[in-house]
């Protein structure tokens, strides 16, 4: 799953909008709206805002399902 995706599904399964991800992680609505889109790549900093709003952990939300399992297995 892309990041974007990624995004989006952690979002929507805290039952929060793209106003309430904005207002606790301190980034721009319309920021994330570009993000869910991928319109937009997200800085470090925004990756780690968006991650503790979300409690997540930042590769939580980059690394890509078959990424993490490559990295497992080396």
């Amino acid at each position: 799953m892309a990041m974007n995706e990624t995004l989006k599904t952690l979002r929507r399964a805290k039952g929060w909008s793209q106003t309430r991800l904005a207002r606790e992680s301190g980034v721009s609505q319309t920021y994330i709206s570009d993000l869910e889109a991928g319109r937009s790549n997200p800085t470090v900093p925004v990756l780690k805002r968006l991650a503790a709003a979300l409690g997540v952990r930042v590769s939580d939300l980059i690394e890509e399902g078959e990424d993490r399992a490559e990295a497992r297995t080396g």
